[in-house]
């Protein structure tokens, strides 16, 4: 297995992926999320892929022909604020392994990946959000050593 910058040839993959990050969501929180679909066209993750300041990386098989996971992250910079600090981080949009690799710690090289580029681009932390129906995510996150910074409430009306 190896892990890189996704590339074009790795859209259909990454969609295929999309759509089961999707589907826990939806499984979830029907009352928010579509299903099944995609967070994403393929024309704009296709244009999204290019774009420096919201890296997407994948680990492929030993092939390197077939996406097993990816990681679709985004630079923040909070500068001169009157009330941040400014410092820079490196946001996890989307984490995903496929449904059929979960149990053989994919997603933990991944994250590992994505936490030593974060530190190799001189960002001062990592994070991401996670709903709190996803069980699964929110133990796997919790292994990886990351604790809540803010929590998320609603009521519905």
């Amino acid at each position: 297995m190896g892990i890189r910058r996704a590339q074009e040839k790795d859209a259909e993959d990454i969609l295929r992926l999309l759509v089961q990050v999707n589907m826990v969501h939806h499984i979830g929180r029907p009352d928010l999320f579509k299903g099944p679909t995609t967070k994403y066209t393929k024309e704009e993750l296709l244009e999204l892929l290019h774009d420096d300041s919201r890296p997407v990386f994948v680990l492929t098989d030993e092939t390197d022909s077939h996406v097993l996971g990816h990681a679709f992250c985004i630079f923040q910079q909070v500068k001169e604020s009157n009330l941040m600090t400014d410092i820079k981080t490196l946001y996890i949009d989307d984490i995903c392994v496929d449904e059929n690799c979960r149990g053989r710690h994919v997603g933990k090289q991944l994250y590992e990946y994505v936490r030593n580029y974060a530190k190799e681009n001189g960002c001062y932390n990592l994070t991401l959000n996670v709903w709190s129906c996803n069980e699964g995510a929110l133990k796997f996150y919790e292994n990886c050593g990351l604790r809540p910074y803010k929590i998320g409430m609603e009521t519905i009306l």
